[in-house]
């Protein structure tokens, strides 16, 4: 486990993450890629509203300037 951000990012890299965008957008997916400026690419990614699956989007690049969390 690192102790810088980009560290914990590289630590979760293939698994589901949980993202939370500016607005109150949530998205879960499979982190396949990041960054230094943490944009996010995310497969099998969905999106979600009150913790429901609101539509299944597939792939999607999340810009890093909209990333309030990520969480694994």
């Amino acid at each position: 486990m690192g102790n810088r951000p980009l560290d914990t990012l590289n630590d979760v890299l293939d698994t589901s993450v949980l993202v939370r965008l500016k607005g109150a957008r949530e998205f879960r997916g499979t982190l396949q890629g990041y960054d230094i400026h943490m944009n996010l690419t995310l497969t099998d990614a969905e999106e979600l509203a009150d913790g429901e699956v609101v539509r299944r989007i597939g792939t999607v690049i999340v810009r890093g300037d909209n990333v309030v969390y990520v969480s694994p």
